[in-house]
C-alpha cells in the first residue's frame, strides 16, 4: 500500500528579531513577564516593503523542494495553511504558485490556524495514499506583525506572536513501516470566539467600521488565555494518545514529539504528563515566538539541520488553537 513520505524540509523566518525588551519600549510589559508566562524571549516580523506571505512561503519551500531533490516541475499538488493570506481573496496558495513557476497545479489553501500543517499533511497524506497524486508540498505561513493590537489593550496577545514559514515536500512511497502511519483531526466550534479575530467579517451589514480598529477593536485578535489553556494541554495529550494507540505504541516510544509553538507552559506540561525528556520534545518558541501554521515546519527544519532526526525515528505531531482545531500525526521517519 502507499504512503506518504516526507522528503524534504524547509523554513524561513524575517531577519528583523524583535525581543521582549523592544516591546518593553511600546507597551506596558517587561521581558521577565513574557518569559515566566510564554517562554519567548524574541520573535521576528517580515518587513512588508520587501516580503509577503507568500514569498516567505516561496523560500521556505525552494529550499524543502532542494532537500528533496526536486523542483517545481515535480510537484502535484499544493497545501497552502495560513490565517495571515496576503489578500483576501484569493489564497496565497497561487501566489506561492506564481512565484514559483509551479505547472497549473492546483493550489489548496486551508484555515486550520495552529493546527493548518497537521491538517495540511492529512490532506496531502489522503491525496497520496490514493494514487491522485504523487508529490504534494505542503506549506504553513504567517504574517501575523500587521495585525496586532500595538496598545496595552492587546499586550497579552501581541507579546506571543512572531512571523515566519516552513514547509514539507511529501512523497508516495512503498517502503514498508514508514512515511505518516496515520493523521488525527478535531474541531470544537463551541469555543470559536474564545481565540478569534472576528472582523471585518462578510457577515455584517456594515463590513468595515472605524471602531473595529481602534486599540482593543474587533479587528484585533481576542483570547480568553485560561480557557485556552486549559482546553490545550488536555487536547494535546488526547490527540498524541489518539495517535500513538490507534498505531499500538506507547509515550515511551516516541523519538521527537514536535508540539505546536504555542506557549513553553503548554509544551512542558504535556510533556511531564507523557513522561518525555527534554532531548525528545523539540521547542523553538523561545526564539520565534508562536508562528501559527507555521511553527511546527519551522521547527522540524531546524531539528533536521540540526541532525536530530534518525532513520526509523517515531515522530509526533500534535497541534491546538483557535476554532479550537487540534491534531496529531504520527510518522515513522
Amino acid at each position: 500500500m502507499k504512503r506518504s513520505k516526507i522528503v524534504g524540509l524547509g523554513y524561513y523566518v524575517p531577519e528583523k528579531v524583535v525581543t521582549n525588551d523592544d516591546l518593553s519600549k511600546i507597551i506596558t510589559t517587561s521581558d521577565e513577564w513574557i518569559t515566566e508566562r510564554s517562554g519567548i524571549k524574541e520573535r521576528r516580523y517580515a518587513d512588508l516593503s520587501n516580503e509577503k506571505n507568500y514569498t516567505m512561503a516561496a523560500k521556505a519551500s525552494q529550499q524543502a523542494l532542494e532537500v528533496a531533490g526536486m523542483n517545481a516541475e515535480d510537484v502535484d499538488l499544493i497545501v497552502y495553511a495560513t490565517l495571515s493570506s496576503d489578500y483576501v481573496f484569493p489564497g496565497s496558495g497561487v501566489l506561492l504558485q506564481r512565484e514559483l513557476g509551479f505547472r497549473t497545479i492546483p493550489a489548496l489553501d486551508i484555515r486550520a490556524q495552529c493546527s493548518g500543517f497537521v491538517y495540511g499533511l492529512s490532506i496531502a497524506d489522503q491525496y497520496i495514499k490514493t494514487g491522485m497524486y504523487k508529490n504534494v508540498l505542503v506549506v504553513g505561513s504567517e504574517i501575523h506583525s500587521s495585525g496586532l493590537d500595538f496598545t496595552d489593550h492587546g499586550r497579552h496577545i501581541t507579546v506571543l506572536f512572531g512571523d515566519g514559514a516552513g514547509a514539507a515536500v511529501l512523497t508516495a512511497t512503498e517502503e514498508e513501516g514508514k512515511g505518516i502511519l496515520s493523521t488525527h483531526l478535531h474541531s470544537e466550534g463551541l469555543h470559536a470566539e474564545e481565540l478569534a479575530a472576528i472582523d471585518p467579517g462578510f457577515s455584517k451589514e456594515q463590513r468595515y467600521t472605524p471602531e473595529m480598529f481602534e486599540p482593543g477593536g474587533s479587528a484585533f485578535p481576542v483570547m480568553n488565555g485560561q480557557l485556552v489553556f486549559k482546553n490545550a494541554v488536555v487536547r494535546f495529550q488526547e490527540v498524541i494518545h489518539e495517535a500513538l494507540e490507534h498505531n499500538g505504541y506507547k509515550p515511551e516510544d516516541i523519538d521527537l514529539l514536535f508540539p505546536h509553538q504555542a506557549n513553553l507552559r503548554i509544551a512542558q506540561f504535556v510533556q511531564a504528563k507523557l513522561g518525555l525528556s527534554d532531548d525528545q520534545v523539540v521547542n523553538t518558541i523561545q526564539k520565534y515566538g508562536n508562528t501559527t501554521a507555521a511553527s511546527i515546519p519551522i521547527s522540524m527544519t531546524e531539528a533536521f539541520l540540526d541532525g536530530r532526526f534518525k532513520d526509523g525515528d517515531l515522530v509526533c505531531l500534535a497541534a491546538f488553537g483557535s476554532g479550537f482545531t487540534w491534531a496529531s500525526a504520527l510518522i515513522r521517519w
